[in-house]
């Protein structure tokens, strides 16, 4: 079989198990890894192999550009403390914790493993991936600042984990000859790949500001994201950070200020394919890759560092939670309980440890332990995720806020056949004892829903809120419809049409950002 049909079947796969985890209201990404896994081990498929720079320069530029490409520099500025905190002394104490459980485990098998294997174990699984938890935090509602303190934690922790990891392994391979010149080496290369990327995120910019077709804006952004990587990894610098770098700026300036929301709407459209995409590919191959029988020889010692893993997980996230609990970055405890359960990990920490060269004596080992704190990681916390923001009642406000809704519109039908009662009464369509009959039984629904509606116990501040925006975004959907009739009718030129459309879909766009 050829790498061209095999991935044309993965693609069949992938759109298979998406249709039926949504159907199912299960998350794609945990029934990826699972369909992956019963693949691989039934050899269905001939897997291609994995190889470092099919996984570094293929599938790494377009998950890291997705998601900062949508992160919003003035939220990021407003919780950068705390980030900062999560992504460099939390990633850095994560790896260590974690690595001193591995020795342990690794001692079992192999008598002279060391501390830089105990810390590349470490630093591949201190990254997070919170694809699956950011869908389940939108379905269920939670507070918005929230999804972007985990998802932002999670893009710049990968940039960190991967510099940690990068640098263990040149000491293993005698690149580097001391801890001490590792420590310069880290703020050298992520200081490089944030320079790098900046100036190419601002060159970008400049380019997309001058056209106005969505094909070429695709085809920047898509050059920006490689060759930010590429260029920052060849010069010495971390292609993750540069990649980074490169997203926030397109993001910030282009996206959100200067570039037209039609050719947004595309471009954002293509890249959330892409990102899909890779995600997909990279869980069903490394499904195809992993030896089944080596996770069933291992399972103890993964489940150990699972353990070891989240412990060191909510010891980061605690002691942030304190070091910011009386100043004006705090957040609720609750909160930190969800980021620490939502610290899954997935798709980078695989690529990773898939890196590693062949010749690694202690690869099969780290490989195979990663992919089974990956499995647990996914699972376990994915799939108890929702019943845990249910459990701390961080979902409370939306399913008010939807029950509140739920009955305004029932009055609203209600009351609308009550008039359709009436009417037919004055013009006499409709005899005197069935109009009694139905008038009684509808104003008796109408009184019993009132009477709950002013039972209930919800902030109606935030409900009123949310309902102007909705009919914001309905009244400009009338207008972008009427604007069309005209240009139909040959009343506006087809210019006049495409600025005044351009300016309604901004703000839509906007009112979107805020939700809607």
């Amino acid at each position: 079989m050829g790498v061209e049909v095999t991935f044309l079947i993965l693609l069949i796969i992938t759109s298979i198990v998406a249709i039926i985890a949504d159907k199912f209201n299960f998350p794609y990404t945990i029934a990826l890894v699972l369909v992956g896994l019963l693949i691989g081990y039934m050899h269905l498929i001939n897997a291609p192999h994995l190889s470092k720079d099919l996984l570094y320069y293929v599938f790494l530029p377009p998950l890291i550009f997705q998601t900062a490409i949508h992160l919003k520099f003035d939220d990021l500025k407003r919780d950068f403390p705390v980030i900062l905190t999560l992504v460099i002394p939390g990633v850095i104490l994560s790896t260590i914790i974690t690595a001193v459980v591995f020795m342990a485990i690794g001692k079992e098998f192999f008598a002279n493993i060391s501390l830089a294997v105990g810390l590349l174990f470490g630093a591949a699984v201190a990254a997070t991936d919170p694809v699956a938890v950011i869908s389940i935090f939108e379905k269920l509602g939670v507070p918005r600042r929230l999804r972007f303190l985990v998802d932002s934690e999670s893009l710049l922790n990968d940039g960190t984990a991967i510099v940690i990891f990068t640098i263990i392994l040149e000491i293993i391979e005698k690149k580097l000859s001391s801890y001490n010149i590792a420590v310069f080496d880290f703020f050298f290369v992520v200081g490089i790949g944030l320079f790098i990327g900046y100036l190419i995120g601002i060159f970008a910019d400049e380019v997309i500001n001058r056209v106005y077709d969505p094909m070429v804006v695709i085809t920047v952004t898509t050059v920006s994201a490689y060759f930010s990587f590429i260029l920052a990894d060849r010069l010495g610098g971390s292609g993750v950070m540069s990649t980074v770098a490169a997203g926030l700026v397109i993001g910030t300036k282009s996206f959100e200020k200067q570039i037209y929301p039609s050719i947004k709407l595309t471009t954002e459209t293509f890249w959330n394919y892409v990102a899909f995409l890779a995600n997909s590919l990279i869980f069903l191959l490394i499904g195809l890759s992993i030896n089944i029988n080596m996770l069933f020889y291992y399972w103890q010692w993964i489940v150990i560092a699972y353990v070891a893993m989240m412990v060191a997980r909510y010891i980061v996230v605690f002691f942030t939670w304190g070091v910011f609990a009386n100043t004006t970055y705090k957040f609720p405890f609750s909160w930190s309980v969800i980021m620490g359960w939502g610290g899954i990990r997935g798709a980078l920490t695989m690529v990773l440890a898939m890196s590693l060269p062949d010749d690694f004596q202690y690869k099969e080992l780290i490989v195979t332990m990663v992919f089974g704190v990956v499995l647990l990681s996914i699972v376990i916390q994915g799939i108890t995720m929702p019943f845990l923001i249910k459990l701390l009642k961080l979902n409370i406000a939306k399913e008010q806020v939807l029950e509140y809704e739920e009955i305004k519109t029932k009055i609203k039908m209600i009351q609308q056949i009550i008039s359709y009662l009436n009417d037919l009464k004055n013009k006499m369509l409709i005899s005197q004892n069935t109009f009694d009959e139905l008038i009684k039984e509808y104003r008796d629904k109408l009184n019993s829903l009132s009477e709950k509606l002013q039972s209930l116990n919800i902030d109606i501040n935030e409900y009123k809120t949310e309902e102007s925006l909705k009919i914001k975004r309905e009244i400009l959907m009338r207008e972008k419809d009427y604007l069309l009739e005209l240009y139909r009718n040959g009343n506006i030129s087809n210019k006049t049409y495409k600025k005044l459309a351009d300016e309604i879909d901004a703000e839509i766009f906007e009112l979107e950002n805020m939700g809607i």
